[in-house]
């Protein structure tokens, strides 16, 4: 069971190809080298025989591209994983010395968390013996109607219960409050378009994923026969909850996500699943309404438990207790999940070393408890004070931006800036960290860990329901390499982590820091503003705040970039596989973001560079400060992907690949033409744009 706090908008998606490769092996758990060090400014990385503006991307990162080949072990490299890399590698080193000699209470939680996470040995000589208390709820279930009691008990104890997420949320319409909200689940796949497109692609994919379910099964002791009847069982459940999903398209508007409840009329959906029963086993405070975010998965679920017999939902359990664990399972195992989902979906040739796969467990399960420490030693105060500095440089020029809108009207200007205002940053780490001590953790129990962690958070979660709004609550933890908006909060988050080269560097020109954390600054800001974001006022509430008239003009805008955006190739055709585009509306906000940020934090550089005494103009080592920008704002996004995970990307990421995040926003700026000479005309500097803010 996934629960939910936050309703972040991200700069790089959790879900991107960065991370979409669930697998990881047992072994390969050697000392990891330290990484390189990263340039904020590259100027190895131009291809100098590319025209600027024609294709800027390539020009930027052309030969970063052609030098940097993705590793065995990934599925997308750029400057972005490289920081990632660099970060994951001192969060190790911490974890590693914790685990062999912790100096407080705290490093030996979250040392014996990561050790035990190391300990293969130990993970072969138990193998399936940890899952064996939710094998042994499955195999009791006599009954459909009984999916309740299961679901609810395979919670409480920790053990993945899918179907659905339950959780708490701001209520959208009343950012005050924090409610109950339940949404759709209950799939392995990326998407629900892996289950219901029907083309030779998604077909091939399906029957692989068949034989996927069916060795798993046979290796957890099914005769092939058995094996074979359990997975088809598993894809068809799967398909039907699929079919039953809102897209993820759809669930961006957040109207289609908003469907007030009481609980009654919410049992009703689903007769056949005792909701109280599940409440009752989760240990949620009493709630007399909560948010539907998907009634009509609700209603199609109702019909599966009446169709599908009790074998059947038997083999979907078992399946997904397999899944939830497999990396963390013998061997065996892995290698098997890692074939499927690794290779085959993502194109990883190698499973990715287990010092990383557990440094990241470790810091998913205990993130404020390793952040702490990681801040200490990595995030100076100095660094902060610069943010601080850089964010209010960002807020004047967005400020201004506002003011001077050609499309909207003195009303709806007057709101954006109140909501401009209304603002909160936080930069670097909380102001209170979260305490753990409640958490169990033995070092010698990888699986209890896991299922004790889950019930944790679980409880953290819900114990929100009803209560204030914390509003110095994060949804990241410091050793994270992302940044985020979140509308109900109305706040911008950047943990320390990406206060580094190449985003920010102490030591160079400002036109190369507002180009990269500049830039992220504003993206943050602008998501504020964007198609989802716009429809939140300052205090967070999901309230029309534009007049009519304005709501269209911004509307025909990011209808321009919807266009223009789905007309960017993912990845070409091959053979019977046809070429992929981007989804235009799926990465609409995360586009608008990027537009937005980019002209604002050039506005911000022009104000900081006149306040110095200096030019757009002058130049440093053959380029002028507005070439610095743009190449520092396009060096962040250098990147190589997989086909495989540039295909995955395009369905379910709602940000654009690397290429287009650079041209689709220097296209639609001016500033950009002009800093390269281009002509207009050029495909970098077109006669028509698209602008929103």
């Amino acid at each position: 069971m996934n629960c939910f706090r936050f309703a972040p908008i991200l700069l790089l998606a959790a879900g991107s190809a960065l991370s979409q490769a669930p697998a990881t092996p047992q072994a390969s758990s050697s000392q990891p080298a330290p990484p390189p060090a990263i340039k904020s400014f590259d100027s190895s990385a131009i291809d100098k025989t590319a025209d600027p503006c024609t294709d800027f991307y390539q020009y930027a990162c052309g030969n970063w591209v052609r030098n940097n080949p993705i590793p065995a072990d990934q599925v997308r490299w750029g400057t972005f994983s490289m920081l990632s890399e660099r970060n994951r590698y001192l969060l190790w080193k911490e974890l590693d010395a914790a685990a062999k000699s912790p100096k407080s209470a705290m490093e030996k939680q979250y040392g014996d968390y990561y050790a035990a996470c190391m300990n293969t040995n130990l993970v072969e000589k138990k193998g399936l013996q940890p899952l064996d208390p939710a094998f042994k709820r499955i195999a009791a279930l006599t009954s459909a109607h009984n999916l309740a009691t299961l679901v609810g008990e395979l919670a409480a104890e920790g053990s993945p219960a899918p179907l659905f997420r339950f959780g708490v949320q701001q209520d959208e319409k009343d950012s005050s409050k924090q409610i109950a909200s339940i949404f759709q689940g209950g799939l392995s796949l990326p998407d629900r378009d892996y289950y219901i497109v029907d083309n030779k692609r998604f077909q091939g994919i399906r029957q692989q994923y068949l034989e996927h379910v069916t060795r798993m099964f046979t290796l957890a002791g099914d005769t092939p026969a058995e094996a074979a009847k359990e997975a088809a069982s598993v894809l068809e459940i799967e398909t039907a909850l699929a079919q039953a999903s809102t897209s993820r398209t759809a669930l961006r508007e957040p109207e289609n996500r908003y469907h007030i409840y009481t609980v009654a009329d919410f049992q009703k959906l689903a007769p056949d699943f005792d909701f109280s029963v599940y409440f009752s086993d989760v240990k949620v405070g009493h709630f007399d309404t909560l948010n539907v975010g998907t009634p009509e998965f609700f209603k199609a679920l109702n019909g599966l438990i009446d169709s599908k017999p009790v074998a059947a939902w038997k083999s979907y359990f078992r399946w997904q207790t397999l899944h939830a664990s497999a990396t963390n399972l013998p061997q065996a195992f892995y290698d098997e999940n890692f074939a499927f989902f690794g290779k085959e979906l993502a194109g990883q040739k190698e499973p990715t070393p287990r010092w990383r796969q557990c440094t990241t467990m470790t810091d998913s399960a205990l993130g404020e408890a390793v952040g702490q420490d990681w801040v200490k030693q990595n995030f100076p105060p100095a660094a902060k004070t610069s943010m601080d500095q850089l964010v209010a440089a960002l807020e004047k020029a967005l400020g201004e931006d506002i003011k001077t809108l050609p499309w909207m009207t003195d009303a709806t200007k007057k709101a954006a800036a109140e909501k401009l205002a209304l603002i909160r940053n936080k930069i670097g780490y909380p102001e209170k960290w979260r305490d753990y001590a409640a958490l169990k953790v033995e070092r010698d129990d990888l699986i209890g860990n896991l299922h004790r962690t889950a019930v944790f958070d679980r409880n953290y979660m819900l114990s929100h329901l009803g209560k204030p709004v914390d509003e110095k609550e994060w949804g990241m933890t410091p050793p994270t390499v992302n940044a985020y908006y979140d509308p109900s909060m109305n706040d911008i988050n950047f943990p320390a982590s990406i206060l580094q080269p190449p985003f920010f560097d102490f030591t160079i020109d400002p036109a190369v820091n507002f180009g990269s954390i500049g830039v992220v600054i504003g993206h943050e800001m602008s998501h504020g503003f964007d198609d989802e974001g716009s429809k939140y006022d300052g205090k967070g509430n999901l309230r029309e705040w534009q007049t009519a008239e304005d709501r269209k003009a911004f509307v025909e805008r990011t209808d321009c970039e919807v266009a223009e955006y789905s007309g960017f190739q993912a990845a070409p055709a091959r053979g019977d596989v046809p070429e992929q585009k981007l989804n235009g509306k799926l990465t609409l906000g995360e586009n608008t973001a990027d537009n937005g940020g980019l002209r604002i934090a050039y506005l911000a550089l022009l104000d900081t560079l006149a306040a110095q005494g200096k030019s757009i103009n002058d130049k440093i080592d053959g380029y002028t400060e507005a070439q610095r920008y743009f190449i520092g704002f396009a060096q962040v996004w250098c990147e190589n992907r997989t086909e495989q995970s540039a295909r995955q990307s395009a369905l379910t990421d709602p940000h654009s690949p690397g290429r287009w995040r650079t041209n689709g926003s220097v296209q639609n700026f001016d500033e950009f033409g002009k800093a390269f000479g281009c002509t207009k005309g050029q495909p970098m500097y077109p006669a028509n744009s698209c602008r929103v803010w």
